[in-house]
């Protein structure tokens, strides 16, 4: 039986480079970004964010339906890896108790690999296969401030030797969490395993009467305009259009007989908009009658199938 998850975990994805990442290169029948993404999503990581650049619009269009936010790195040919890694930091630090990280070219690491992680319970952790490192990189929320407060010269690497806390080396039988997409006969070589670790059910929720009404994309708006306070803000983050976002809250507000979001004009920097107190408690209760259904999903799943 898998281990519960104690601790809350985000995931960080980085994909902004035009040379060193190849998310949209496919491999089996999906792309290498979304197969990471679905591995995530098979260990209950959420929420995820995906640090895009190059090819940004691209990336948010294969991965709409997938319930991931996506924040854009403005100077991602002139930056490095970790600039992109400081900015999905930055966003869930206050968000969950750890971060998975991974970037958006090593999209064979498996479920379990990060399974085992996450229930060492340490502050830091890295696979290894045989001797090799790999990803993804587990770091614990509270040592994210040292990490973006490192302005040295050696990246990542840098800032995670400059936290001053010992790095967990984790023994795996894991080939993929070194494997790239530079690499492409090794990832082909470790497809059909993969496929057989990332076998999931995929359960689509929504809210419904004569019409839908409310479900992941709309839960994401809602989460995003409690954190930004702007619904323009939160639709640059999901790929949504202002129009369709206020087409989405206005239909939620008509079906549920209450306002959910608050608009606050004027003052220093314009207006507002904030969930209301009924907003917030329902979407409190959507997420945990959420969780509950993926759960339950995912128990039947493993007890009517064997692979």
């Amino acid at each position: 039986m898998r281990k519960e998850i104690k601790k809350t975990t985000g995931g960080v994805i980085v994909a902004a480079k035009r040379i060193s990442e190849k998310p949209l290169l496919k491999i089996g029948s999906i792309t290498v970004i979304k197969r990471v993404v679905l591995t995530f999503q098979q260990v209950g990581i959420s929420p995820i964010v995906v640090v895009t650049g190059h090819e940004s619009e691209k990336i948010e269009h294969d991965l709409a339906d997938y319930g991931v936010i996506f924040l854009k790195n403005e100077n991602y040919e002139g930056s490095e890896m970790l600039d992109s890694v400081k900015i999905g930091l930055s966003f869930l630090q206050d968000k969950c108790e750890q971060v998975i990280f991974s970037p958006g070219n090593i999209p064979m690491f498996t479920p379990k690999t990060i399974q085992k992680m996450i229930e060492l319970e340490e502050k830091l952790v890295s696979p290894s296969y045989n001797g090799k490192s790999g990803h993804p990189l587990l770091i614990a929320c509270d040592l994210i401030p040292k990490i973006l407060k490192y302005n040295g010269d050696m990246g990542l690497r840098g800032a995670i030797n400059n936290i001053g806390v010992e790095r967990y080396w984790m023994n795996v039988e894991d080939e993929g969490i070194f494997r790239n997409t530079d690499d492409i006969e090794k990832l082909d070589e470790l497809l059909k395993e993969h496929n057989q670790n990332i076998l999931h059910p995929f359960v689509r929720i929504s809210i419904e009467n004569e019409t839908l009404f409310f479900n992941s994309r709309t839960k994401l708006l809602l989460l995003l305009i409690q954190e930004k306070h702007s619904v323009r803000s939160a639709c640059n983050h999901i790929a949504l259009s202002y129009g369709k976002a206020w087409n989405m809250i206005n239909k939620l507000e008509e079906e549920l007989g209450y306002s959910v979001v608050q608009r606050q004009h004027g003052g220093k920097n314009g207006g507002k908009t904030l969930l209301t107190k009924e907003g917030i408690e329902f979407l409190e209760k959507y997420q945990k009658f959420e969780d509950n259904v993926r759960k339950y999903a995912q128990s039947e799943f493993n007890k009517c199938f064997k692979f």
